[in-house]
């Protein structure tokens, strides 16, 4: 047996014939198979670029990251733009603007209390509440005329006659039907008024008040505690709107005008609900007289109440422009 070379043809055996065909080619000796190409020194952190042709062997291409504020492109919501935008430009309907992704919204900024002047209110309640004082001085007279018609009736019934009567039943039907309506009108501006000055005493000196500021409006409304609760804002709001001494220190200011008022409102309302319980129930000449009487202190109650009303609308309302002006303190 003899061996050959690689690559070389086979050797002759005897008998058989020589190899006729193409020259085998030099078998080129096995490759080790290579890695990934190792980066050069001061190249690290860059990748190599891929090599040409359908497989590439170095790592596969990975597009670039989006930006930090730029949102992932995916596929759009039903009705919504492609691609979609990182953050609403304008808030949400109701909702306020969120400044950071995952970042609660924050809260509506809480409601800032301002001075706003009573003077305007003040103006128009001085109107309504001199009227009112007339009217109530009209009904007055009125039933002072009652009362002699029913004293003259009872002395002399052939004496009054029956337009008289009905006379003195018209005036003081039409007298009550005026006072009523003002007192509407009069009481829906002093209301106004009133809730007005009772804010502006709150920025004043939020520390003179007990009740909160719902009470000037709802205080009144009250069965009973109407005789009471409005003039507990109503004393506390004057003493909030008084200055402070030119040094800072602390004035006692007198709340005589605002106790007289209250005291004298609270009476004619009550007369005033006296009366006409009285005028519903009056059937002869001694009733009606006296209901006259009642009507007419009554009246004269309405009256007195309304000047003194007056005169606090207008004290606290300057009080108040002063403060505001001044300051807390008073000017030297």
């Amino acid at each position: 047996m003899s061996f050959s070379a690689p690559g070389s043809p086979p050797p002759e055996s005897p008998g058989q014939q020589p190899y006729a065909g193409p020259p085998i080619p030099e078998q080129a000796p096995p490759v080790p198979p290579q890695g990934p190409p190792i980066p050069q020194q001061g190249q690290q952190g860059q990748q190599a670029p891929p090599q040409a042709g359908p497989y590439a062997t170095g790592p596969y291409p990975v597009p670039a990251a989006p930006y930090a504020a730029q949102p992932p492109v995916a596929p759009p919501y039903p009705g919504q733009a492609y691609p979609p935008a990182a953050y609403p430009a304008t808030a949400y309907p109701g909702q306020p603007y969120a400044q950071y992704p995952g970042q609660a919204y924050p809260g509506p900024p809480p409601a800032v209390d301002s001075l706003r002047s009573p003077q305007g209110l003040a103006t128009a309640l001085t109107v309504l509440l001199s009227i009112a004082a007339a009217v109530n001085l009209f009904l007055t007279g009125v039933c002072a005329y009652g009362w002699s018609l029913m004293t003259d009736l009872t002395a002399n019934p052939f004496k009054v006659s029956d337009s008289a009567l009905t006379r003195a039943d018209g005036l003081t039907a039409a007298a009550v039907v005026f006072q009523t309506l003002l007192l509407l009108a009069t009481g829906a501006v002093f209301i106004v008024w009133f809730y007005r000055v009772r804010q502006n005493g709150q920025i004043f000196r939020p520390d003179a008040f007990t009740l909160s500021r719902g009470w000037a409006i709802g205080g009144w409304f009250v069965p009973l505690g109407n005789l009471v609760l409005p003039f507990i804002p109503a004393k506390q709001t004057w003493i909030a709107s008084t200055q402070f001494g030119p040094d800072g220190s602390y004035r006692r200011v007198s709340t005589l005008p605002v106790t007289a008022w209250w005291l004298v409102w609270v009476a004619a309302l009550i007369t005033d609900r006296v009366f006409s319980a009285l005028y519903d129930r009056a059937t002869t000449p001694e009733k009606l007289g006296t209901t006259y009487v009642v009507g007419a202190v009554d009246g004269l109650l309405t009256v007195a109440a309304a000047v003194l009303a007056i005169l606090f609308v207008r004290k606290l309302t300057g009080m108040q422009n002063t403060k505001a002006a001044q300051g807390p303190n008073a000017a030297l």
